[in-house]
């Protein structure tokens, strides 16, 4: 309760912060076709940015219908999210940079997100609809100083959709198609998605309302199961906003996802009737309060997921998290900014198993115990010389009532040269983050360790950006990751397990390329790789090359045809031996992957209707040993906008 009392205390003193309470804030940026908001809270220039920042529009997302959050995500550079190729409902693996899960950070409209029921503490993305979302960024590299735990190899910040100006306005997708493995060639429908949204403007009032559904059968989730296992999401959505005055504006919203993912027995690699169920409820507001220079931002959420697994070792996980981010925004002199903040978290849990030799489910860990506060200052100064200089630098100070305090910092130069063909760019950082321990790690009755520290990350980059204007822009980056206390789930003998800091440091390293070429008005080429270098301790399912190509042909104004093409290099796995009860380790061959799509537009552009054949070549690969892959699919749909 205290801190609670400090958390709202802090956050009253934010306003006077800004110096000046003029109801009106002034212009901090020239808009371009590219702005970057994600590392720095700013609308900031992309030849400003001190990063090479992924950006998905809303134009690239329609383009890729049929494909979810995760598989989009999976074609930047530097990312692999094991598990979009396999059945529907597969678990997913974030391997970025070299790291895992729980090195990476999902927001929602620029609120953290995660599942304190997770033993990793992070998000799942099969919780997300493709068709609520706006636009992704992605910002790798520790990035802790502005964002807190988990920001350690990549922030991935969603924004939903907003209302339009419109009075009333509605969109709606369908779209169906096969879902088979490289043995079957009958193209039954067996993957079934829709969405509807409705939304607008009512002079100061917007509102926007949408539900989304998926059904997908056909494969099964082992490679050798003969039985289906089908996967059944939906995902209701409800914002509201009012403009109080020309200077004050709130939203609140609330959503409601839960999914279905049935699976197999994965020690046997044989059939089972087993289920995972999750759902997720979220509410939450976000206020704006603008003034002259600046604006005070507070942002709160609470989160419930609640996770069901049927199988031969039923659990249930209960866990509810509140955030707050409160910060205030201030432009000291033009190009001259600032961000000045205060985190709060709260993070609680329940946990249902069948002990040995019974018969029903007892609690095995309670919130009452398995619960932790976060509550960090920070702060991130952004300078934006006249003569190219750049610097956008930060610092946090962690406080977790487990562990106690962390501090972490990051700066990040660069130097832009303006040329008469468009600019040069030269940029470098060194940053630190942190993951605290899950409430898992710390409290589960017999693997649980109090005595866990957070995990610590230090990422250096230094690259360059070349950009030639309306028609291509080449970017090379290379990095180095150093991890320190890692957690693990460490033997000490006798079949007794516990999670440990392991006293080692760990390096991950590579360099990532990526070009955006437009030969014409209506050709134009994508390709991003990657080369990844990581200690063999923790190189699990991550590709030492990975590339990623695209090529876009408008045919006409309404209609376009695009190829993407994928090759993910050889893999290590790891399998459970039923004999030696070890886990052997496998490599999991390289593979290629091609896909195409294309779509037209009718009914003056108020209809879409497209078509895309993944896997084209009917590729065999394994993306997670013994388990199924997809191989050459149909899917077809239409867009409707009103």
């Amino acid at each position: 309760m205290i801190k609670k009392r400090l958390f709202f205390g802090l956050c009253s003193c934010l306003p006077f912060l800004g110096f000046s309470q003029e109801h009106k804030e002034a212009p901090i940026v020239e808009q371009l076709e590219e702005v970057v908001i994600t590392n720095s809270k700013f609308e900031l220039k992309r030849e400003n940015s001190g990063k090479v920042i992924t950006k998905i529009s809303q134009k690239e997302l329609i383009s890729l219908p049929g494909k979810s959050i995760a598989e989009i995500i999976n074609t930047t550079a530097g990312i692999e999210i094991n598990g979009t190729k396999s059945n529907a409902g597969q678990n997913l693996s974030y391997f970025i940079r070299g790291g895992r899960n729980r090195q990476v950070l999902i927001l929602i409209d620029g609120i953290a997100l995660s599942d304190a029921s997770q033993i990793g503490n992070d998000y799942d993305l099969r919780l997300l609809n493709v068709d609520q979302v706006e636009s992704i960024e992605i910002l790798k590299g520790a990035s802790s100083t502005l964002y807190g735990s988990g920001a350690a190899t990549a922030v991935i910040n969603i924004t939903l959709k907003k209302a339009t100006k419109k009075t009333i306005s509605g969109n709606f997708r369908s779209v169906f198609g096969s879902n088979q493995s490289q043995n079957d060639n009958n193209f039954a429908i067996e993957d079934f998605r829709n969405s509807v949204n409705i939304n607008g403007t009512l002079n100061k009032f917007t509102y926007l309302a949408s539900f989304g559904n998926q059904y997908t059968n056909g494969l099964s989730s082992v490679e050798s199961g003969k039985e289906k296992d089908a996967f059944n999401a939906v995902n209701g959505n409800l914002k509201l906003g009012y403009e109080l005055s020309n200077s004050f504006k709130v939203n609140v919203y609330g959503s409601w996802d839960k999914f279905k993912a049935d699976f197999d027995d994965s020690f046997m690699q044989l059939d089972a009737d087993n289920r995972s169920t999750s759902e997720q409820y979220r509410l939450g507001i976000s206020s704006k309060f603008m003034y002259n220079k600046g604006s005070i931002n507070i942002n709160a959420a609470s989160n419930r997921i609640d996770r069901q697994i049927d199988s031969s070792f039923p659990n249930n996980f209960k866990a509810q998290s509140l955030t707050m981010d409160a910060f205030n925004k201030y432009v000291i002199k033009e190009r001259f900014y600032t961000v000045v903040g205060l985190n709060f978290q709260e993070n609680k849990m329940d946990s249902y198993l069948i002990p040995f030799d019974e018969t029903s489910l007892q609690q095995s860990i309670d919130r009452k115990t398995a619960s932790f506060t976060i509550i960090d200052p920070y702060a991130n100064v952004v300078y934006e010389s006249d003569f190219g200089l750049n610097i956008n630098t930060g610092i946090r100070l962690n406080n977790h009532s487990e562990y106690g305090s962390n501090f972490v910092y990051s700066i990040n130069p660069s130097y832009t040269k303006s040329t008469k063909y468009g600019y040069l760019k030269g940029l470098v950082s060194y940053s630190t983050a942190y993951i605290t321990p899950s409430l898992y790690q710390l409290f589960e009755p017999t693997y649980g360790n109090t005595e866990l520290n957070p995990e610590e990350n230090s990422t250096f980059e230094i690259g360059a950006e070349v950009n030639f204007t309306d028609k291509a822009i080449f970017s090379l980056v290379y990095f180095n990751r150093k991890e320190n206390n890692f957690i693990d789930f460490v033997d000490l003998g006798g079949f007794v397990f516990l999670y440990k800091n392991v006293d080692k440091e760990f390096t991950a390293s590579g360099v990532e390329f990526a070009a955006d070429y437009k030969l014409s008005s209506k050709l134009k080429f994508i390709i991003n790789a990657t080369y990844t270098k990581i200690d063999e301790e923790l190189n699990l399912r991550i590709p030492e090359y990975k590339v990623n190509a695209g090529m876009n042909y408008q045919i006409s104004d309404q209609s376009l045809v695009s190829l993407s093409y994928q090759f993910n290099d050889d893999r290590k796995d790891v399998v459970f031996n039923n004999l030696t009860f070890i886990n052997d380790s496998v490599i999991l061959k390289r593979y290629s992957l091609l896909d195409l799509f294309i779509s037209t537009k009718v009914m003056d552009d108020k209809i879409m209707l497209f078509a895309n054949i993944t896997n084209i070549f009917n590729a065999e690969f394994q993306e997670l040993f013994g388990y199924s892959t997809r191989g050459r699919n149909v899917n077809l749909g239409f867009n409707l906008t009103l």
